[in-house]
């Protein structure tokens, strides 16, 4: 049973919208993979001396590990739409410890007949589930709808592990022909995400706000466009009209995004606004995309920091249902070390973001293991973390 303290903490994101700072406390235990106790180094000072490794932030802020609610991962870390290995390592370095799959459409020569389409989820969710690129747990295997699947190829999947779905990429005359289908993928305990606004280049289809409400999916994908916005009639709709959870990713239009995240606080359905990447993409390997819109979205929507930051952390795990995503006890150890940049204007990390700045990482945290060391992808930070192992760890 291997333990890990993250002390001397000066600010803490808990990545809970609705109560987005944890006050009074400086110590995150965490203990065979989730935290288990968050509480000052007085009321902790047994279970630090005790701890198998030590990891003293040295004032710095700590916040849950960003999750990317759209990633297109292929199978293993390479994706061929950049011809880019060791993508997802490198997206760690950007704070990002999970991502979720949007689908695996990159896949070169994806067959889109009933058995390949299914046999292409299953081995994507069972290869994610061997290995973690750089530490970070992908949710893959997000099977493409076409309109040959059935209500038992649904329930077959399920059984194999498939959790997730996306339509927007099948072979459908009409979009409208999905709806029966997609409320079966519901019925079976899928989570339906679907493509919004124009063509990608991937080659989906053109979808507003009319057709997604009869759709009816659980997460409307990339609501800001994927890259291409739906008019803002549109997402109005979607976002006043319906209950479903409205995606903003950085692969899309900022000034759409920046509107819905702004009207969406307005009306008090900021807790239904997801933050993903939507790469790679035409837009590249993009490691601080996530990171990139936490930042934009405290700089020019404004919302405060720890908000910005619970939209892509808390907010994706109950929209998805996922343990991490959140600084409370049980939860997933899964924590990102971030400080203002040297060279900037603020002296913290939440200054720095209000200001525009990507903050530095100087440390990075799944399953209670320190996996990253200063990042190599963001900017220095002005504190640096440091490791003390007092005992090996074993696994």
């Amino acid at each position: 049973m291997s333990t890990l303290a993250v002390t001397r903490i000066g600010t803490l994101f808990s990545g809970i919208m609705e109560k987005p700072l944890i006050s009074g406390a400086d110590t995150v235990l965490c203990r065979d993979g989730a935290i288990a106790a968050i509480g000052s180094a007085a009321d902790l000072a047994a279970e630090i001396t005790n701890a198998d490794q030590v990891l003293d932030v040295d004032g710095a802020t700590v916040a849950p590990g960003l999750i990317d609610s759209h990633g297109h991962v292929t199978i293993g870390d390479y994706t061929p739409r950049q011809k880019a290995v060791d993508f997802l390592e490198s997206y760690v370095h950007g704070g990002v410890t999970r991502m979720i799959s949007a689908g695996e459409v990159h896949v070169p020569g994806r067959a889109r007949d009933r058995e390949a389409v299914k046999a292409l989820a299953v081995t994507a969710r069972t290869v994610f589930e061997n290995i973690r690129p750089g530490g970070m747990r992908v949710h893959a295997g997000n099977v493409l709808l076409e309109p040959t699947l059935t209500e038992e190829d649904f329930r077959h999947l399920v059984r194999c592990g498939v959790w997730l779905a996306k339509f927007g990429f099948g072979a459908y005359p009409d979009p409208l022909d999905a709806v029966e289908q997609i409320r079966l993928a519901k019925s079976c305990g899928l989570l339906v995400m679907c493509h919004a606004g124009g063509v990608s280049a991937a080659g989906s289809a053109a979808l507003r706000a009319a057709e997604i409400m009869a759709l009816d999916p659980h997460v409307c994908g990339h609501a800001n466009g994927g890259p291409t916005a739906m008019p803002d009639a549109d997402v109005d709709r979607l976002l006043y009209d319906t209950r479903m959870v409205l995606q903003v990713v950085q692969a899309g239009n900022l000034r759409s995004g920046l509107r819905l995240v702004r009207r969406a606080e307005a009306t008090g359905a900021l807790h239904r606004v997801v933050v993903g990447s939507d790469t790679p993409s035409g837009f590249g390997v993009m490691p601080l995309a996530v990171l990139k819109t936490v930042v934009e979205l405290s700089a020019l929507a404004p919302l405060e920091p720890a908000v910005s930051w619970a939209l892509a952390t808390g907010n994706v795990a109950r929209a998805w249902g996922l343990s991490a995503g959140r600084v409370q006890s049980g939860a997933d150890a899964d924590l990102v070390v971030l400080d203002a940049p040297l060279g900037g204007v603020a002296t913290d990390a939440a200054g720095a973001m209000r200001n525009g700045d990507v903050p530095g990482i100087s440390a990075v945290v799944t399953d209670a293991e320190v996996r990253a060391l200063t990042s190599r992808n963001t900017p220095k930070a002005r504190r640096q973390a440091t490791l003390v192992a007092r005992r090996p760890v074993t696994h």
